[in-house]
């Protein structure tokens, strides 16, 4: 048997695209995470089995044991817009076009992974598929020209036409 690749048979919809962005993100949220809380103990471990000794110039275990659990809340809260967009993206919620972008500009600060994340986050969300699946308020609109100062409306209302005025001649 002979397998062919057949891209025109292959191209995925814009709900699996969704469907594996949430998925992506939600990955990249966990891998995160569980990086930040591995080296956030590791770091907790050596710095409290750190000897103190009257010579040593560096700072008291205590100190560092504080860092150590800063660096484990900013590791593990870097990833919480990840969460969040993979939530709406799952969903489809209203907002998770915005949750998304947030997301994909948290990620890409994180090589190679986030990197990843977020190229194929701003490509689903501002290219056609993305647009096709939340932009759906501007496929709704009327036609119609905009009527900024509520004059089509009274216009309307009155049931008649009335043109506007001409310019006046200058000449």
């Amino acid at each position: 048997m002979q397998w062919r690749w057949r891209l025109k048979d292959e191209l995925l919809t814009p709900d699996q695209h969704n469907k594996y962005l949430g998925f992506a993100h939600l990955a990249y949220a966990a891998l995160h995470s569980l990086m930040g809380v591995f080296f956030g103990v590791m770091m907790i471990v050596m710095f409290v089995t750190i000897p103190s000794s009257p010579g040593n110039s560096s700072p008291p275990p205590p100190v560092l044991f504080v860092i150590a659990c800063f660096f484990l809340v900013f590791t593990v809260g870097w990833a919480i817009p990840s969460m969040v967009a993979a939530y709406a993206l799952l969903k489809k919620k209203k907002w998770a076009k915005t949750a998304g972008i947030v997301a994909g500009v948290f990620a890409a600060a994180q090589m190679p992974v986030g990197t990843a994340v977020c190229v194929y986050t701003f490509w689903f969300l501002f290219g056609e598929p993305g647009r096709s699946l939340y932009d759906q308020s501007t496929k709704s609109l009327s036609g119609g020209r905009p009527d900024w100062n509520g004059v089509n409306q009274q216009r309307s209302s009155e049931g008649e036409y009335a043109p506007t005025a001409s310019p006046p001649d200058w000449r």
